[in-house]
């Protein structure tokens, strides 16, 4: 069974910890209950910045960079670019099989991409587009 998470911050720390242990003491009533408490930094996620950069750098490959899928050299959409360059920050993909046959690659999901990481990937996106010639939409933008 999945806890419910307790969000803390600076101004209702006390109060949401209080909460927490109440939540606690509640499942420990059961007969044999345990009962987990976990404490972690939470990252803030992507900023919206970033998220506006990353589409603006995935459309300028989109429209000049060809890729090998399904045996041939083709344009493919932004969305596909993201999975790719995605996956590709990571160095690790997770392949199912698809349910009539082929695969189907497992990516990460950018929205849960905290800051940093996502930092990462528009570097990674940089350098991968700059590797074939991109040339970028807006150079102010994507210098950034």
């Amino acid at each position: 069974m999945k806890g419910r998470p307790f969000i803390l911050r600076a101004e209702n720390a006390r109060a949401r910890m209080a909460a927490a242990w109440d939540a606690a003491c509640a499942i420990l009533e059961r007969p044999g209950a345990s009962a987990r408490v976990v404490v972690e930094e939470c990252q803030p996620t992507r900023t919206l910045d970033q998220n506006a950069l990353m589409w603006t750098l995935l459309h300028d490959i989109a429209r000049q960079v060809e890729w090998p899928v399904d045996g041939r050299m083709q344009k493919i959409d932004a969305e596909d670019w993201k999975h790719i360059l995605s996956a590709g920050l990571k160095r690790h993909q997770r392949v199912a099989q698809g349910i009539d046959g082929g695969f189907v690659i497992l990516g990460q999901r950018t929205s849960r991409m905290n800051i940093g990481e996502m930092s990462d990937l528009i570097e990674l996106i940089h350098a991968f587009g700059s590797e074939r010639d991109v040339r970028w939409s807006d150079e102010r933008r994507a210098a950034a």
